[in-house]
């Protein structure tokens, strides 16, 4: 039997509106032009919003920029994980020590500009917990488009996560989605994925705990210096989608969402901050 979704919680006044978490692996070529971009943006919405960078162990001069930004961005913070983890790893680590009401994650390369959050914000204030940015809802907002061969590697994944865990999402791998915070505190606990195919399994685990998600199309432009690769990366996802789907057919989900009990209590507290990075990992998943 599913259980329903933990009871709302009213947020502290102190919390900021707003969390944008950024995972960041070898970024200096492009970290620099997303600072830009996303604190201009916070620096002319009318409410607080903090920026996380999550540094995946990168082994150029990213967390250096980030270091610079931050001596005159206090709303700019550096969290850096214990090595290079993956994407669906630094995603968690990020929202799981976000304070904000609402969490974003964007990728780095900012394919999807920084002012269409307020797209997926406008969504959740309508009442959904996950708002999803979306490629392929309206073809129209496409600035950039991808390369066939990548359209049709992705049109392919988007098939078989439809068909193989029963996910109605034209896209699953955007990476822009919102989520209510105490939503993303428990659906990323129950996590088990760390690389590039995390997103099927939030979308699942939320759709197991019954969250309302809603699917927004996004303005969106491809970058050519994207690194995931259809073949290797590809495959890998395929497998991982297998290990969800096992993990389901086994119960692991159900057992681990059971043993979280009340999860209205689970929500991590605000975690104080000074303009200075430091190192944290998320709390194990409970699967």
């Amino acid at each position: 039997m599913q259980p329903l979704p933990p009871e709302r919680r009213t947020p502290s006044p102190a919390s900021p509106r707003l969390s944008i978490v950024i995972p960041a692996y070898n970024e200096s070529a492009r970290i620099e032009a997303a600072l830009s971009s996303v604190l201009a943006w916070v620096a002319s919405v009318p409410w607080e919003t903090e920026v996380l960078v999550i540094d995946d162990g990168s082994t150029d001069n990213t967390s250096a920029i980030v270091h610079r930004w931050m001596a005159s961005r206090p709303s700019l913070h550096l969290i850096q994980n214990p090595g290079n983890r993956g994407k669906g790893y630094s995603v968690r680590n990020g929202l799981l020590q976000a304070s904000g009401q609402i969490v974003l994650f964007s990728d780095a390369d900012l394919s999807a500009p920084i002012e269409e959050a307020q797209r997926l914000i406008d969504a959740i204030e309508a009442g959904s917990d996950v708002a999803i940015g979306s490629r392929w809802l309206d073809k129209q907002r496409q600035t950039i488009h991808q390369p066939l061969y990548r359209r049709f590697f992705g049109r392919c994944f988007n098939w078989v996560t439809r068909k193989v865990m029963g996910l109605p999402f034209k896209d699953t791998q955007c990476g822009f989605k919102a989520f209510r915070r105490d939503a993303a505190q428990t659906i990323f606990r129950l996590q088990t994925i760390e690389r590039w195919g995390f997103d099927p399994e939030i979308l699942f685990i939320a759709r197991k705990l019954r969250y309302r998600i809603v699917e927004v199309p996004v303005t969106w432009g491809h970058d050519e210096r994207s690194r995931i690769s259809y073949l290797k990366d590809g495959m890998k996802m395929l497998q991982e989608m297998g290990q969800i789907r096992s993990n389901s057919l086994r119960g692991r989900y159900d057992q681990a969402i059971a043993a979280l009990k009340d999860t209205s209590h689970m929500v991590t507290p605000p975690v104080e901050r000074n303009n200075s990075s430091h190192s944290a990992s998320p709390r194990p998943g409970q699967a």
